[in-house]
């Protein structure tokens, strides 16, 4: 999943049911390759601390990112001790179901388990729990939803944001607080400049210009290629794209107010759809951690395009908001109905935006939230985007809620939240809380 190198330590003790351990480890090893990339197991199951440490041996450290030890029988603490002394990975702790009822106690797994989590609470190693076998349904979910997360953890220590120009004057929320970023979330910021950056789009060559249309081409209706806003839409993008190659950028926050208009001449939200599009994250008016919560909803839902938008409009009869922002959101966010349309700004009158209502589906709404003084804090709300007309130009959809939308917004005004909401067409609520969790990161959920 994702890249992630998985470490699976199937351990016993020899004075149990070993058999029926070893057919356990079999299944569990068929479930974990189906859900792991790259999975490092023995051949059979470790019977003592020596065949454990022979064979973590073998492996290195650094290239492990997780820790799956299975307590198939009763094991005691040295183990694990072992196992940590060599790993700094987090561990899952999984203790399995007894085979029947009556009589001997043949694997006295759930003790293991037990064991297994007070040594590494003991010892502040970071550690989950799991009890069930591998067939089980809550089993698979939260070894996929753990997993995920981690590998979410790990993408975050090597994501940089690039931020062109700093936020419009009055909107504080877009900013952050670097040095905090980086030591909470492994975050890095690369700043540019945005009058530099309209600079070096007009360099930008003609050969990657027509790169930059021909991809929009593919999924934007009624795209006028000669037209200046177009044409000025290619540069800017062409140059961002050679921005992301060169810098490894991830994720992208560029303001776009006023400048865009009065300086460069076109509108910044087709640049931002396209890159969204392709995987790059990207937030309007400087949202830095607007770009964050996108980047995130990516990774969690294994790559469906996030979308980012303003709560514009509440509807008590139907439960539901209307998220909604002047012209950006990824071309396959549009509702098959309509298509993406290419538009100008509904304010400004300049082109190239994009123009349609998002498609209906269940989303996770999410926002990374930041209070100067007091830190981050992870918003998470759950909804269903309704089949319902465009419901102002722009881009815009509305969600019913899954909680009272009189008292959710009542809620979200008194806490303070920033006006830009990430959304994904996926329920990844569980993977979020898990994060925040890990993390340990204050979470406010709004989920029924």
């Amino acid at each position: 999943m994702n890249g992630m190198k998985v470490l699976y330590i199937p351990a016993v003790k020899k004075t149990f049911d070993v058999e029926t351990a070893r057919k356990q480890r079999s299944q569990t090893s068929e479930v974990l390759k189906s859900i792991s990339a790259h999975l490092f197991e023995p051949e059979d199951v470790l019977g003592s601390v020596n065949d454990v440490s022979e064979f973590i041996n073998t492996i290195e450290a650094e290239s492990i990112d997780y820790v799956i030890y299975q307590s198939l029988t009763f094991t005691d603490g040295e183990y694990i001790r072992e196992i940590i002394s060599r790993f700094s990975a987090p561990v899952m702790v999984w203790s399995i179901r007894e085979p029947e009822i009556g009589g001997r106690l043949r694997l006295n797994s759930l003790t293991g388990g037990n064991s297994t989590s007070h040594v590494l609470r003991a010892a502040k190693h970071p550690y989950d729990f799991v009890f069930g076998n591998s067939d089980e349904s809550q089993v698979l979910k939260k070894l996929r939803v753990n997993l995920n997360v981690q590998s979410m953890i790990k993408n975050l220590q090597s994501t940089k944001i690039g931020v062109v120009g700093e936020h419009p004057p009055g909107f504080f929320f877009a900013d952050t607080d670097e040095e905090l970023l980086q030591e909470r979330f492994g975050v890095q910021i690369h700043s540019m400049q945005l009058e530099k950056a309209f600079e070096r789009a007009k360099e930008t060559t003609a050969s990657m210009q027509q790169q930059e249309l021909d991809r929009a081409e593919t999924q934007v209706i009624g795209l006028q290629r000669s037209e200046e806003t177009t044409q000025k839409f290619s540069e800017f993008c062409a140059y961002m794209r050679q921005e992301i190659r060169e810098e490894n950028l991830s994720a992208l926050a560029i303001r776009c107010l006023p400048e865009f208009f009065t300086e460069f001449g076109a509108a910044a939200c087709s640049t931002l759809s396209q890159l969204t599009e392709d995987g790059i994250s990207s937030a309007c008016e400087t949202d830095i951690h607007g770009a964050l919560s996108m980047h995130i909803l990516n990774h969690l839902s294994l790559g469906a395009s996030p979308y980012l938008g303003d709560m514009v409009h509440v509807n008590e009869a139907s439960n539901s908001v209307v998220f909604w922002h002047c012209g950006a959101g990824a071309y396959s966010l549009a509702n098959e109905k309509q298509g993406a349309q290419a538009g100008v700004h509904p304010n400004r009158k300049t082109g190239m935006t994009m123009e349609f209502g998002l498609k209906a589906g269940e989303v996770t709404i999410f926002r990374v939230s930041y209070l100067p003084g007091e830190g981050f804090r992870l918003l998470i709300m759950k909804g269903k985007a309704l089949d319902t007309p465009q419901r102002f130009n722009g881009t815009s959809v509305e969600v019913e809620l899954s909680t009272s939308v009189t008292e959710t917004v009542q809620q979200l005004m008194e806490e303070g939240y920033e006006p830009h909401y990430g959304l994904v067409y996926a329920d990844v609520t569980e993977e979020l809380m898990e994060l925040g969790r890990k993390l340990n990161i204050p979470t406010t959920v709004y989920v029924e």
